[in-house]
């Protein structure tokens, strides 16, 4: 089944724009066109473009992803360069998640402490006392 550039947006549910961008980007390098110049998407086309954008949430630039498509056009010679990007982008990952999970604790602490205060149990002078 074939789709047009607003059924992609649509089923993907990230802006036509966007999809025109990774295109550009030459991040789609087998997107087809019909007659008129008008992208054709399939359903691989799509399932590409939701790992770029989910590597892109992660905050993965155009750059190394440009750098993953151009290796992935040499051939199976390259599984090793594109594994160790992203090998080396998961370590950031890792690194990110730790800091996340450091911050919900945080706000979690603040959370219990305004509910003691709200309760009674401590005094509000206690709010900026980070002790466990």
């Amino acid at each position: 089944m074939s789709f047009s550039i607003k059924d992609a947006s649509d089923k993907l549910g990230i802006p036509a724009h966007t999809i025109r961008y990774y295109d550009k980007e030459g991040l789609l390098p087998f997107i087809q066109r019909d007659i008129h110049g008008n992208r054709i998407f399939e359903d691989k086309d799509l399932e590409w473009i939701t790992l770029m954008t989910c590597f892109r949430v992660t905050g993965m630039p155009i750059s190394q992803l440009k750098l993953i498509v151009d290796l992935a056009l040499q051939g199976e010679a390259t599984i090793h360069e594109r594994k160790a990007i992203l090998e080396e982008h998961k370590k950031v990952l890792k690194k990110q998640q730790n800091d996340l999970d450091r911050a919900f604790e945080a706000v979690d602490y603040k959370l219990s402490k305004y509910e003691s205060i709200q309760k009674g149990e401590i005094p509000q002078s206690s709010e900026f006392d980070m002790s466990p």
